[in-house]
């Protein structure tokens, strides 16, 4: 079974900020090419950080920023300190969340999902930047049509990977949503089945109906 993977999705002719760069420039560059964040690089062309719209709101929402206090939230003081910044290096947020090329789309997902971000820089093993996924991007494995994913389903899934004859289980796919009947030898044949099925791209939900001629599972736990 072949995946999507980040690199099949991701826009690779990426706008780029550097440290140096003054906030003037960066909200002239968002406003211009309507691209709400960007992602930060060093001398050597590493991702080292992001700077977003946010960023320039925090510089305009505190035109005297003041000084930090020891009793204001750790959030708090760092907008404090980031609204002093006149540069992008100054007000980027350090330590971006990345991910590789390679990687299957399920696994961006998770990393959006977990860190609350709406796009990952794409990196090679050095850091390097090679492209930029959002969320927008990894909706692209539900635009697959329901013929796609049942031939994906009937050819890889069943024959290829389980060798279950397709004329004795039924595929249908209605708007992503794959029903899986007929009959199979064992019930761990059915089970397994639906997993595979579950990660095949574009696939919303299974509803499995296999029936089975043998519960192994029932034979393996009275052993």
């Amino acid at each position: 079974m072949k995946h999507l993977t980040v690199a099949d999705v991701m826009t690779r002719n990426v706008l780029r900020a550097r440290p140096a760069m003054p906030l003037k420039e960066l909200a002239r560059v968002l406003a211009e090419h309507q691209v709400s964040a960007l992602p930060v690089l060093d001398a050597d062309d590493r991702v080292i950080g992001m700077v977003s719209e946010r960023d320039v709101l925090v510089k305009q929402g505190h035109p005297s920023p003041g000084r930090p206090h020891w009793w204001q939230r750790p959030r708090a003081r760092a907008e404090i300190r980031r609204a002093a910044g006149d540069t992008v290096g100054q007000v980027m947020t350090t330590g971006p969340v990345t991910v590789g090329p390679d990687a299957p789309l399920a696994q961006a997902a998770r990393l959006m999902a977990d860190h609350e971000v709406k796009r990952l820089p794409v990196v090679d093993d050095h850091g390097a930047l090679l492209g930029i996924v959002s969320r927008g991007d990894l909706m692209k494995a539900y635009l697959r049509t329901d013929e796609d994913i049942k031939t994906e389903v009937t050819g890889e899934v069943l024959m290829h990977v389980l060798w279950i004859d397709p004329t004795t289980v039924t595929v249908t796919v209605q708007d992503g949503v794959v029903a899986l009947t007929g009959t199979v030898d064992q019930r761990s044949t059915a089970e397994i089945a639906e997993r595979l099925v579950r990660r095949v791209d574009g696939v919303i939900d299974v509803v499995n109906e296999l029936e089975y001629r043998i519960d192994d599972r029932k034979a393996t736990r009275g052993r």
